[in-house]
Formats: C-alpha cells, structure tokens, sequence
C-alpha cells in the first residue's frame, strides 16, 4: 500500500551537545520499519524523473519498490548494478538538487528520502555480507586509472566489470582520494569507504597506494609497461588562498591540510603522528561545504569558538542546507556578509586574529550571485588562534607538465572533448575534479563511469 504522508520519515540523529565532541556519525540511519515506510512513499512514476536527476543513471523507482516490499538485497543489487559506492552516496550526495530536487512528491510536499533509502540498502548489504556480483574474470586489456577518489573508482569498477585488468594509482598510502581526506569520519565513516574499495577488489581491481603518477613512473611509461588506456581521476587537491597579509603564519591551514590532518591521519587521537594546531578560537574562510566540514572538525578538536567567515550571506552559500543546519546545530557561529582582509600576527609569528569588513550584495557577478561590495569603514578584528582557508582548489599540475599531449584551460583543469572525457592525447582520458575543477562526488563518479565506456569503446575500435 502506498505511503500518501506529504512529510518524509525522519532519521535519527546523535543529539547536537555530544556529537560536536566526538568523530562519530550523526546520521544514524533507518530501520527495516522506517526503510519500508520510506520507501512507499514513491508513486512509481512511468517516467522516473528522480533517475533523470542523477548522474550514474540509478533505477530509483526499482530499488524502492524492492524496499517497500522488504526484498533489500535485491534493492541493493539494483543500486549497484550502475553505482559502485551506494554507501558513500547514500551519505554525503546532493539529493536535493539531483535525484531528490525531480521527485513528483516534491511538488505538495517532501521528495521521498532516496539518499537515506540508498544508505539504508548498503548498510544492510555490509552487515549481511551482501556485495553483489560484480565478480568477473579479469582477462581483457590492462588499463590505468590515476586517483582511487570518487572518479576513478567509479570508472574502475565498471571497467572490472567488463572484463578489463585494472590497476588504480593512489598517490597516498590508502585507497579512496577525497573520500578518505576530505570528508570527516562523522559524515562518512572510514571504514565504509574501505568496505567500498573492498568489494572493487572482491570484483578484481588492484590498488597500488603511495604511487605517483609523474613521479614514481609517467603516463608514458605505463603505456610502456602494457596499459592500454588510462584515464586521469586525479582530482583538484591543489588549494587556492586569498593572497591576504599574514597567511604565511603559524596556524594558518588550507582547509585541504587541515582535513588531511584531521581525517586521513586522524590528529584528534591522542597520540597522532601528524600535529594539528588545537586552538580555543578559529576562523574559517568560506561557505562551501569544505568550509562546514572543517568548522565542525575544529569543533570537536576542542575549539571553544568557531567562526565562518563568509563574504555573502546565507542564501548564497554553496554548501547542502543539511550542513549548514549541523554546523549551527553544533555551535558553530556564523559572520555572514564579512570579508578578511588581513590575518594578524602576535609578535612572534603566530595568528592572533583576523582582520574584516562588512559587505553588502550588490548587482549579479558574471555567475547569477549577487556580489559582495565592501562597506568603507566597518573594519574590526576577531580574535583567534587559527584560521583555515576554504576558498576553493584546482587540479595540481604535475600529471600535465610530465605528460607531453595533455594540455589545461586556465584553471589548470584538464581539457577535454566535446564527450567530456577524451584527452588530446591518444589513449588518454579524463573525469571528475581534474576535468571540471572542485564538484561533487556524484559527479565526479558520473564522468567515471562516461571515461569507463569511452575506454571500452576505444579499446574495441583500436584492437
């Protein structure tokens, strides 16, 4: 029977006063009941508009009618049958713009919940030991993906499923690119992305960590070695900053080094090997949900006061209405329409606050958003010990300066064809982040799995 609620089933979540202290997921999931609820909540509409939504093409409508029914492994096996990391979806993908923002029940009411029901399918088929079968036999032609983020696996696990022998190039000593670095444990819990790696391998993919491409061998020497193809998922991990005074002082991060720090080599355990700097007071610059991420890690590292610093004002932020409810939720104080201008030194090289000036929105920039004029003569300073730079990254060039054919647009980002993915260089292609600049996670996997068919369609017609 359906489900005519106009509202969507809530999930629990760990209460706001512990969970800014601990690393431990907020989300806590469906259970089987509430899944089911959910799950009756969709109309089966003929022409599935929420699959139209989403960028790997996920047979939604299906996979939640299997859910209503209670059959959740064979809703997963639907999921997994065009989306090789369900769990991390499920988690931290944009639903409300994509998948979700299509959804006919949006119209007088809440989109059914998909993202939650796709999460609810992977954490059941992990605590079932259900994988799915992607289990091929490895036969066909050697190809070469460079980055194991949301790009190149994607695009890796559907080249093992055609048969190919893939070998993923990881710059860092563990599988999972921004997955692993960038995304705090509270929202994407580890051990989830290794169980995703896992069953890329259960299907026959290699991994070869602390390899880089550039440095450890080039994009020729792989064609050398016996590649036939490779594609370049190496992301945008190079961080951009404000040029303002003082970003060379102690207690100044990247957002992209302050999450490495934090949730690649965990700095909130007692006896980390990498430091991190816990401050009573930090800044962080920008609205992205980079910008949230580490706001709510500073948090739980034991900041008393955690300020975004952002230029425009909330309706311009980038980042998911959902983190932005968290990061309140959790504490974390909110300058909006306020711009640093200058990072202050105590007198011995260390931050001992930031410098900023009220903005307010003026006439559309070339992007459709308003733009942010200062104010002349709202100055003030805001005491802190830290500040962290969330303001965007780009592709770092080294994969481009060691491979002669590949060239970039101004941003560094690699160019492409007109099909999204085919490089200037025979037999090399190119998706996610290193392509677009910094995006999402679902995007990134939907230029994965076009860089896998373009693969295979090049492979066929140059045996």
């Amino acid at each position: 029977m359906k489900n005519m609620s106009p509202t969507r089933t809530p999930m629990k979540e760990a209460a706001p006063d512990i969970r800014n202290k601990n690393f431990s997921e907020v989300a806590l999931g469906y259970t089987a009941e509430e899944a089911m609820t959910e799950a009756a909540r969709c109309l089966g509409c003929k022409n599935h508009p929420c699959t139209d939504g989403c960028p790997v093409s996920v047979r939604i409508p299906e996979f939640l009618c299997l859910v209503a029914e209670g059959k959740f492994a064979e809703a997963y096996a639907v999921i997994r049958s065009t989306n090789s990391l369900p769990a991390v979806c499920g988690r931290v993908c944009p639903q409300e713009t994509q998948c979700e923002g299509k959804c006919v029940r949006g119209i007088k009411g809440e989109p059914v919940a998909i993202g939650r029901l796709e999460r609810f399918c992977a954490d059941f088929a992990r605590a079932n030991a259900t994988h799915g079968s992607l289990e091929t036999k490895q036969e066909g032609p050697r190809v070469a993906v460079i980055g194991s983020g949301p790009a190149g696996l994607a695009c890796a696990g559907d080249l093992a499923a055609a048969g190919c022998r893939v070998t993923v190039f990881e710059a860092l000593h563990a599988a999972g690119g921004v997955l692993v670095y960038g995304i705090p444990e509270f929202r994407l819990p580890k051990s989830i992305v290794a169980h995703e790696v896992d069953n890329l391998r259960r299907a026959g993919v290699e991994f070869s960590c602390d390899t880089v491409i550039g440095r450890s061998m080039t994009v020729d020497e792989l064609f050398a070695d016996g590649y036939r193809a490779v594609f370049i998922g190496s992301g945008a991990g190079l961080p951009q900053f404000m040029n303002i005074p003082g970003e060379g002082l102690c207690g100044v991060y990247s957002a992209n080094e302050y999450l490495t720090r934090v949730n690649l080599m965990k700095a909130y355990e007692e006896n980390a090997l990498t430091p991190i700097k816990r401050a009573r007071r930090v800044a962080v610059i920008g609205g992205g949900n980079v910008a949230m991420d580490a706001a709510r890690c500073a948090k739980r590292m034991g900041a008393e006061e955690v300020y975004i610093v952002y230029r425009r004002g909330e309706e311009e932020m980038p980042a998911r209405r959902e983190e932005i409810h968290h990061a309140k939720e959790e504490g974390i104080i909110f300058r909006l329409l306020t711009n640093p201008t200058a990072i202050l030194d105590d007198g011995r090289g260390n931050v001992a606050g930031i410098t900023v000036q009220k903005m307010e929105l003026g006439e559309p920039d070339a992007g459709g958003r308003r733009r942010p004029v200062a104010i002349p003569g709202s100055e003030e300073d805001i005491a802190v010990e830290a500040v962290i730079e969330a303001v965007g990254t780009r592709p770092n060039p080294l994969l481009r300066m060691t491979t002669e054919g590949l060239t970039a647009n101004r941003w560094g980002c690699i160019v492409v064809g007109e099909d999204g993915v085919t490089t200037e260089k025979d037999g090399v292609f190119a998706g996610g982040d290193a392509v677009t600049g910094a995006a999402t996670v679902i995007l990134a996997m939907g230029a994965g799995k076009a860089g896998a068919a373009a693969i295979l369609d090049y492979i066929k017609n140059n045996p």
